[in-house]
């Protein structure tokens, strides 16, 4: 069975990438444990990420945001000092805020997938060559959420950690068309062929 190269170094990263990778995702507590991973993550690695999943889910209330938009001080404490955790009060403190900002897309649209799959019209995009490998890091649909979202106020959203987001909850799929989940996910979703990755 072949896979993306990039989850073959863990059990932990295989699973990740056969169960979750590229799922679409539309549950918004799903959508914030993604995205606040993706800002713990910045200037690390992902597979660290995974590996620390449980201390995150353990220290941020299971990604539960009403919650997590509600902590304060000691809470910031009380995740510093987890054995495991990234010690950086800089991005705890943006879990945090972002939280709450969160909760303001929430009221705006309804819920925060409902915002995020708007600028897609709820379509999975796949790229002309991303099949092949030819994987950017950013691209212009990832320019134009980042922006949005940083006007929101969120923290820690530049592109390159949007883009990262938008393949793990499926709203790119960009699955080698090798990898056996390539196929599966484009009969789960509507899938809309893109030619360049500025669209």
């Amino acid at each position: 069975m072949e896979r993306c190269p990039w989850c073959m170094c863990n059990e932990k990263m295989i699973r990740y990438h056969d169960e979750e990778w590229g799922v679409p995702v539309h549950d918004d507590q799903k959508q914030f444990e993604f995205l606040m991973m993706e800002v713990m993550q910045c200037g690390l690695n992902w597979n660290m990420m995974i590996q620390k999943r449980e201390i995150f889910r353990n220290c941020f209330d299971n990604f539960d945001y009403d919650k997590v938009a509600a902590y304060g001080e000691k809470d910031i404490q009380r995740i510093l000092e987890t054995e495991g955790m990234i010690r950086s009060r800089r991005k705890i403190e943006a879990v945090i805020h972002n939280a709450r900002c969160f909760q303001d897309i929430h009221r705006e649209f309804g819920s925060f997938s409902e915002y995020i799959w708007s600028f897609t019209k709820r379509k999975t995009y796949l790229y002309t060559g991303h099949q092949k490998g030819e994987i950017p890091a950013r691209n212009g649909l990832s320019d134009r959420i980042s922006k949005d979202l940083k006007k929101r106020g969120l923290k820690y959203m530049g592109s390159v950690t949007v883009y990262s987001h938008l393949q793990a909850c499926g709203i790119i799929n960009d699955h080698m068309e090798s990898c056996f989940r390539y196929q599966e996910l484009l009969e789960m979703t509507d899938p809309v062929h893109k030619r360049r990755d500025h669209e």
